[in-house]
């Protein structure tokens, strides 16, 4: 294999395009094949490749490192969110959660998450010993990714509020058929009593 080959380029007399080839092949060579990229090069240009820095993948907005503003961001949140604690009637409203907590800058998931790890040891037990509602914890087991909070709401709710069984339903069924039953009860004994004075007073006059 000579070195073109090796390079992956056509015989060619421009050293940028036999640079471009090293560089591209040299992203995904081994130790073995990065020596052989070199001595390729060497024998296509005359000369030793020049020394190039190791290609960083671009880290995604998920990965990034928080700047300067992004902890004043995190610094405000987390002053309004103990602000709101000393609150209870305000922290049971899942509303107002969302108004601190989705506002931008603070809803991108990097700055959400340093929210999570630095909040996760206040609210975390707060939302499992019952201090906020339903709602609440539904909303912070899914803002910060804590679903084990949602799971445990999920079988709190099941608890509470069960299905109605069969017996239950049977009983409300027959209640208004009962109200229902009365009035002609009550209607028959007044004709009868209607009855039994007409036939009196006939009885009385002979």
């Amino acid at each position: 294999m000579n070195c073109w080959e090796i390079l992956g380029i056509e015989p060619t007399r421009d050293r940028q395009r036999v640079q471009d080839a090293y560089e591209n092949q040299l992203r995904f060579a081994s130790e073995d094949e990065a020596a052989q990229l070199k001595e390729a090069f060497r024998e296509a240009v005359g000369e030793a490749p020049a020394e190039t820095s190791p290609v960083v993948p671009e880290s995604g907005p998920e990965e990034r490192e928080l700047g300067a503003s992004d902890r004043q961001v995190v610094r405000e949140v987390i002053i309004q969110v103990k602000a709101l604690l000393n609150d209870s009637g305000r922290s049971h409203d899942a509303g107002i959660w969302k108004a601190i907590l989705c506002e931008p800058p603070a809803d991108q998931l990097p700055l959400r998450r340093e929210l999570g790890r630095q909040l996760e040891p206040q609210l975390r037990p707060m939302a499992e010993n019952g201090t906020f509602p339903g709602p609440v914890v539904r909303f912070l087991g899914e803002w910060f990714e804590w679903y084990d909070l949602q799971d445990a709401v999920a079988q709190e709710d099941e608890l509470r509020y069960p299905e109605p069984d069969m017996e239950g339903e049977g009983t409300d069924s027959e209640s208004p058929q009962m109200v229902n039953f009365w009035p002609a009860v009550v209607g028959w004994v007044i004709g009868l009593v209607i009855l039994a004075t007409i036939f009196g007073g006939m009885g009385g006059g002979g």
